[in-house]
């Protein structure tokens, strides 16, 4: 017979494994807890509109692009900026921003504006789970949805590049810069703006996801856009930061830009590795073609 000194141990110390599982799932699930439930409280009729959406992905970009350009004009008089440009005998110019801001100005009334009215008119307003994702699915959920993403825009791309109506009619206005800026992010065919928004929205859903999930990958998504065209190659940039090569990045997206026909992929390069697209900068591989003042390389 069991004495009672053993039965307390034993009783202690199913207690205190009990205490460990249930404070171990629990503290998953409380990492975001408090953030999301202090947006819920404080911004609930915000979050819950069917505008916040777009609200989020358009300030998102202009803030990014507006900090990208300000280190663009610093850059010829502040070598701590230049030294990390992709092509820094090559400045961003006022003449060069114009254009690109007038196209992305003119696709957001004419494109994003209808389209928020319309989800504003038309969706019902987002509902907000009173639980928070855990760490595990919040970060599983974006991953997912880069990763469907990736292939979606790589299918589109190279698509969009191998068949020459396509190119001609919806993508070469992209492709008048081959030495990519912040702004030509968005220098794009009405028709490719609303393919990349189109995802950005639907796979989330598609996937499951938790508002608060979703609203990170369309800030991650326009990031990464952001980032890819900027003309930079900075330490901290992304592509640095994942490691064997996996990851696209400016340099590969700026390669692109001078050829074509290469590293079609946003994100992720093994699709590139798959299809034989995938080719890895070279320092003469960032001497752009075209006229240096203009930075243009128009295709026919």
């Amino acid at each position: 017979m069991m004495s009672v000194g053993g039965l307390l141990r034993t009783e202690t110390l199913s207690w205190m494994s009990y205490v460990d599982n249930v404070t171990g799932d629990y503290s998953q699930d409380l990492v975001l807890q408090p953030i999301w439930d202090y947006l819920r409280q404080n911004y609930h009729d915000l979050l819950r509109s069917p505008l916040f959406p777009v609200v989020l992905s358009v300030t998102t970009y202009f803030l990014l692009v507006a900090l990208y350009t300000v280190l663009d004009l610093l850059a010829p008089t502040w070598p701590c900026i230049n030294r990390y440009r992709l092509h820094p005998d090559r400045p961003i110019t006022w003449p060069n921003i114009w254009p690109t801001l007038g196209v992305t100005i003119y696709n957001h009334l004419l494109y994003i504006f209808p389209a928020a009215v319309a989800q504003w008119l038309w969706r019902p307003p987002t509902p907000l789970p009173p639980e928070a994702p855990t760490l595990f699915s919040f970060f599983l959920g974006i991953l997912g949805c880069m990763v469907v993403f990736d292939f979606q825009y790589y299918l589109w791309h190279l698509l969009h590049h191998r068949v020459a109506w396509l190119y001609r009619t919806f993508h070469a206005i992209h492709h008048q810069y081959n030495q990519p800026f912040s702004l030509v992010t968005q220098y794009l065919s009405g028709w490719e703006l609303f393919s990349v928004g189109f995802w950005a929205t639907v796979d989330p859903i598609l996937l499951q996801c938790h508002c608060l999930t979703a609203w990170s990958f369309m800030v991650f998504n326009v990031y990464v856009s952001t980032e890819d065209h900027c003309g930079y190659d900075f330490p901290w940039a992304t592509h640095n930061l994942v490691p064997f090569g996996l990851w696209g990045g400016a340099p590969k997206h700026d390669t692109h830009h001078q050829r074509p026909g290469t590293n079609f992929a946003p994100f992720f390069s093994h699709w590139d590795w798959l299809g034989g697209t995938h080719t890895v900068p070279t320092a003469s591989s960032h001497s752009a073609m075209g006229e240096p003042e203009e930075m243009k390389g128009r295709k026919d």
